[in-house]
């Protein structure tokens, strides 16, 4: 597992604030948490987040996670994969 510091998840705060035309200090109201808080999950800096936090942010900006959050592709280096793990659907 890398450590956390080097996660691949994008944080699009921003980008849903402009496009429903809310501020961060608006959102942070409206889902009580604080502006630091919401501040460093947009900034892409947050170790985590609750599902409830997630939920509220979604709740107040009519959105779904998928809009907030995105993975970005793990490297692949001329071996294959950064990452290998089983397959374990079968």
């Amino acid at each position: 597992m890398p450590p956390e510091e080097d996660h691949r998840v994008q944080v699009h705060l921003d980008r849903l604030l402009a496009q429903r035309g809310v501020t961060l200090t608006e959102l942070a109201d409206r889902v009580g948490v604080t502006l630091a808080n919401l501040s460093i999950l947009k900034n892409g800096r947050a170790r985590a987040i609750r599902f409830s936090t997630l939920t509220a942010i979604c709740d107040a900006l009519d959105c779904q996670p998928a809009d907030l959050l995105t993975v970005l592709p793990a490297e692949r280096s001329a071996t294959g994969p950064a990452t290998a793990e089983p397959d374990r659907t079968g």
